[in-house]
This record gives C-alpha cells, sequence and structure tokens, in this order.
C-alpha cells in the first residue's frame, strides 16, 4: 500500500488543477497523514485524508509550475529547470520530505518544501 498511496500522490503533483487549493499544510502533518494513511493499508483508499494529501500535492505543483511560468513570461532567470512533464517517483518524493529536519518540518509548507526539491533535483 506504501507504494500505491505515494504513486497515488506524486501522480498528482503536476496534474490536477481540479483538486488544487491555497495549501498551508506543513511537512509535519502531511508525512503525520501520509504514515496514518500507509498503515491503513488499502482501506486508506477511502479515506478522506488522501484526498487533502492529493490536494497539497496537487497545489504545491501547481504553485511551482506558475512561478516557473512567471519567470520565463517575465524574461527572469527561472528558479530551477525542470523538463516539461515530470516523471516524480513516488518514493523519492516522501525520502526528500523525510530528509528535511525535524525541526523545520513543524514550519515549513509542503508549497515550500516542493520548490527546494525542484531546485535540487533541476538545477539550470
Amino acid at each position: 500500500m506504501k507504494s500505491s498511496l505515494a504513486a497515488l500522490l506524486a501522480c498528482v503533483v503536476l496534474a490536477s488543477p481540479g483538486l488544487a487549493k491555497d495549501g498551508d499544510m506543513t511537512v509535519a502533518a502531511f508525512l503525520d497523514k501520509a504514515e496514518k494513511l500507509e498503515a491503513k493499508g488499502a482501506m486508506a483508499l477511502f479515506s478522506s485524508d488522501l484526498k487533502i494529501l492529493k490536494s497539497e500535492m496537487a497545489s504545491a505543483g501547481m504553485s511551482y509550475r506558475s512561478r516557473i511560468d512567471g519567470d520565463k513570461a517575465a524574461g527572469r532567470k527561472p528558479h530551477s529547470c525542470p523538463p516539461e512533464k515530470i516523471a516524480m517517483k513516488s518514493d523519492d518524493l516522501m525520502k526528500d520530505l523525510k530528509a528535511i529536519p525535524p525541526e523545520r518540518r513543524t514550519t515549513l509548507p509542503v508549497r515550500d518544501a516542493f520548490v527546494e526539491m525542484m531546485k535540487k533535483k533541476y538545477p539550470c
């Protein structure tokens, strides 16, 4: 179930505008919900928390993409240089979030953590 939950989250990162909302969930809250869902196994698919996590990742992805598009449109050097289509492995996404020091997780929004991850992965 762990990989299928993470796969669902990764699938919506840059592709689900209908799920995106102004998310301010911290990395700590996100990881807590994700771990609780993983513990539920297949029953996690019926949890409202799954929709919340998918929405949070969609919001982070859309915010990131808007930033990159805005930089390009304004003629500024973009924050990072991702390919048009990003294939993100769900296990890598969760690993990157878990690599954030615990003291930062409590205040760092998922949206900002995602931007940091993308900058490391796709520097210009």
